[in-house]
């Protein structure tokens, strides 16, 4: 049985940061691509930081430069730094695993950035 499993975020000041963390079992977590993507109230789901097999990494151009994903394959986590985190960056964030059709998702951690 696959589970990705969130955690952290929570409530945080604009400008401050926060790292979001997916444990990840039952898949081969080396060769899958992971990412992170977030859904706001009314809002579809958008793809946030991805990270390839390789450790090639792609971002949203509204995270680039204070969003960092990086994953440990030792430790079957992949991470997402969040630095500046900005009002609008208030969503769900969900962790998702692929690999060609093969796509799983996580339950979402909730990250709300307000003073």
């Amino acid at each position: 049985q696959v589970q990705l499993v969130e955690s952290g975020g929570g409530l945080v000041q604009p400008g401050g940061s926060t790292r979001l963390s997916c444990a990840a079992s039952g898949i081969i977590f080396s060769i899958y691509e992971m990412g992170w993507y977030r859904q706001a109230p009314g809002k579809q789901r958008e793809s946030v930081a991805t990270v390839t097999d390789g450790g090639s990494t792609n971002y949203a151009d509204s995270v680039k430069g204070r969003f960092t994903i990086s994953r440990d394959n030792a430790k079957n986590t992949v991470y997402l730094q969040m630095n500046n985190l900005k009002p609008e960056d208030t969503a769900v964030y969900y962790c998702n695993a692929r690999l060609n059709i093969r796509t799983f998702w996580g339950q979402g951690t909730q990250v709300t950035a307000s003073s």
